[in-house]
């Protein structure tokens, strides 16, 4: 059984459910942006919280670059999700998700591929290597 440090499988699962509506309504073959935006449809419409193109700074050795990085989605600001549309994921696409994830802080991402057969095929978790939860309650 797959562990989840940070409960994020409730939302991820979610996530994954409205790319597969999508799937099965539009199926492969199409551009990444068609299914963007559908997914941007069907995560608002299970009323989640969507956060597209968000800038994010890059810093090289403690100094701000005036370049600014956007991460394509972002759910509930838990979830990066990256998509794509290519014939095959390789390791570039995940080593991309755990950038954005350690340039964000956020725990985890979801990368989907929507050029397949099956979107559950398409469907890779990354999660942030050095994610530290906050405590805002003490235990």
């Amino acid at each position: 059984m797959l562990e989840d440090p940070f409960g994020t499988n409730p939302l991820t699962r979610k996530i994954i459910g409205c790319g597969i509506e999508v799937h099965t309504w539009i199926g492969p073959g199409v551009f990444e942006n068609v299914y963007f935006e559908c997914l941007d449809y069907e995560l608002r419409g299970q009323g989640l919280h969507v956060e597209l193109q968000r800038a994010v700074p890059i810093v090289y050795r403690g100094v701000p670059l005036k370049s600014r990085y956007y991460i394509d989605m972002i759910v509930e600001d838990i979830v990066i999700v990256e998509l794509k549309a290519v014939s095959r994921l390789a390791e570039i696409h995940r080593q991309q998700l755990l950038t954005q994830l350690k340039l964000t802080g956020l725990p985890v991402g979801l990368l989907m591929n929507f050029n397949v057969v099956r979107l559950a095929d398409g469907v890779k978790r990354v999660v942030h290597p050095d994610y530290k939860r906050e405590e805002t309650e003490h235990e």
